[in-house]
């Protein structure tokens, strides 16, 4: 980005003024569709803006790990494509893609909405793992949490496929095997700028970002996790600025989830 067009943004952002016509303080209203990807057993796109951000689950029978014998797993990868925005190359996975992987993993591992014990097939033999793919088919800014939105919105969208007692799947039939989640674990990331704060940045807003708070709430009194990011500290007093951010954001995506 030029400096005049970062100065541009900067000074936009001192009478609380967007280019794209928003407060500061303004969440892009998201459109949730699930279902979206039939080869996956669970999908959902999500729209905000001109972002466009598509998750998929797929199911695979695996050895437990060893110190978690009759637990599943769960496993979040981001991928950035060149083909949602020309600041991504092919290749090998930076750190761009990296974090945001996980971090919306750990919001979801921390929240205990997914009960790993319910994914053992045989104790210390099989078991079931979650792998969710998050894929932008255009990318402009908030990776964290519309990413973490359509991670959510696809596990709600999951249907289990058949298992027998091997661990062999079949895709062809549905199973009986229930797939619940009694709570959502719903990121959002709180943008500093100067002395400024940004919910739901554009990808050009990112760029100019100082520092960053991902928090991972499940309602509006608790949080299941935080993580801290970009180069810049953050003090206590905007630490606690951001949370209640975070919280006032959530209250507003809550009935958006709640659709689903």
């Amino acid at each position: 980005m030029n400096q005049s067009m970062e100065d541009h943004l900067k000074e936009a952002f001192e009478q609380d003024v967007r280019v794209d016509g928003r407060s500061l303080h303004e969440h892009r209203e998201p459109h949730v569709e699930t279902g979206v990807v039939s080869t996956a057993e669970g999908s959902a796109k999500v729209t905000a803006g001109d972002a466009e951000v598509i998750a998929g689950i797929k199911i695979e029978s695996r050895e437990p790990y060893p110190d978690s014998p009759d637990e599943g797993s769960i496993m979040v990868n981001v991928e950035l494509l060149p083909m949602s925005s020309r600041e991504f190359e092919s290749g090998r996975p930076g750190i761009e893609s990296i974090e945001p992987s996980r971090v919306i993993d750990r919001g979801l591992r921390e929240s205990g909405a997914i009960d790993l014990e319910e994914l053992c097939i045989e104790e210390g033999e099989t078991v079931l793992g979650i792998s969710i793919d998050i894929v932008p088919l255009n990318y402009d800014g908030n990776i964290y949490g519309i990413g973490g939105l359509a991670a959510l919105a696809a596990l709600k969208d999951l249907e289990m496929p058949s298992v027998d007692e091997n661990g062999t799947i079949d895709w062809d039939e549905d199973g009986d095997r229930e797939f619940n989640m009694d709570l959502d674990p719903l990121p959002v990331t709180v943008y500093k700028v100067g002395e400024h704060f940004l919910i739901d940045p554009t990808q050009q807003e990112e760029e100019v970002a100082d520092a960053r708070l991902t928090v991972t709430t499940l309602d509006e009194e608790r949080v299941c996790s935080l993580q801290k990011g970009g180069d810049h500290p953050i003090s206590d007093e905007d630490f606690k600025e951001m949370v209640d951010l975070a919280f006032e954001t959530t209250e507003t995506l809550r009935d958006t989830v709640d659709a689903i």
